[in-house]
């Protein structure tokens, strides 16, 4: 019997995106709400029901209702929004950050997708936190360039209107409070004593991500050179289908934030020398920082092969 998969809020961005990573699938059966009943609380709770999985692709608010709607013990929940990123019970969905993380998500009944930004951050810092070469107490400064999509249907509007402001045409630094919504999951998953200084940009082109985290080699334990920094993450994800970290010294010039556009994987670049190191993410962000994320997910969650109906 095929599992059931409901994606609740599917009009949305992020809703949009993973329906059409699952719509052709023939291993799975999709239900689909009626467009007059998809904000019908009892048809939605209904579906939640029947389904093995729900993705809640939804505001932090409904996002925290909707987890009441769900009564049957087999019904699991992958929840794409903010609201248990850092919730007691949920798991936490990057598996390639650990055995024990991959080993949660298979199991949990509710996993938290992780953010975009938050992504690229967690995937650099924690395997060089777990390794010993940040410490814990370590100030961080880190600066994600992202395309537009990421900011929702407003934003994609805005954007791609007719009449949009010349400033639009320039990268635009955001987040000015320095209070984004994922610092928290940066912090806590990567057990850091303070969140970074996090300084996101927004440009002018549809989809695309570089989160980069830049390092002063004298403040690391052990005092390491940026290519023993990549040595700690090349073998951190040695053998992952959906992280690779390229060899150091291969990009030198420049790093394009589209680079990894219309694919699900994730790839980290490692730049520097003796005494400084940056690291980049380089990624989708309605891929491995979204929608792609959530499916890779729902197959672990499954028994699925991770990177079913992923494009790498």
């Amino acid at each position: 019997m095929k599992p059931i998969i409901y994606i609740d809020g599917k009009e949305g961005t992020t809703g949009l995106q993973i329906y059409e990573r699952l719509q052709s699938r023939q291993d799975i059966e999709l239900l689909l709400i009626e467009e007059e009943k998809r904000k019908d609380a009892d048809e939605r709770k209904k579906l939640m029901n029947q389904a093995d999985i729900t993705f809640f692709c939804l505001p932090d608010a409904a996002a925290k209702e909707a987890v009441g709607f769900i009564e049957n013990e087999k019904s699991r929940v992958i929840d794409a929004s903010t609201a248990h990123r850092t919730a007691p019970g949920w798991a936490y969905g990057l598996s390639e950050l650990s055995a024990e993380h991959k080993k949660a998500i298979i199991n949990a009944k509710f996993t938290a997708n992780p953010g975009c930004h938050a992504t690229g951050f967690v995937t650099t810092v924690y395997p060089l936190v777990a390794a010993g070469i940040i410490p814990t107490d370590m100030p961080l400064t880190v600066f994600s360039l992202t395309g537009y999509s990421g900011g929702g249907k407003k934003m994609i509007a805005e954007y791609e209107s007719e009449g949009k402001p010349d400033l639009y045409f320039a990268p635009r630094i955001y987040g000015l409070n320095l209070k984004h919504k994922h610092l928290p999951e940066m912090k806590a998953v990567c057990g850091l004593a303070k969140a970074p200084v996090f300084c996101p940009v927004v440009d002018d082109f549809y989809k695309g991500m570089a989160v980069t985290v830049m390092l002063q080699n004298s403040m690391l334990a052990g005092n390491p050179t940026a290519e023993n920094v990549w040595e700690a993450l090349a073998a951190h994800y040695d053998g992952k289908k959906l992280i690779k970290v390229r060899p150091f010294g291969y990009d030198q010039s420049m790093i394009s934030a589209g680079t990894m556009a219309g694919k699900d994987s994730l790839e980290i670049i490692v730049n520097g020398h003796e005494d400084q190191t940056i690291v980049t993410a380089l990624f989708d962000n309605l891929g491995k920082g979204a929608s792609g994320a959530a499916v890779q997910n729902m197959n672990l969650m499954l028994g699925f092969d991770e990177t079913e109906g992923l494009v790498l």
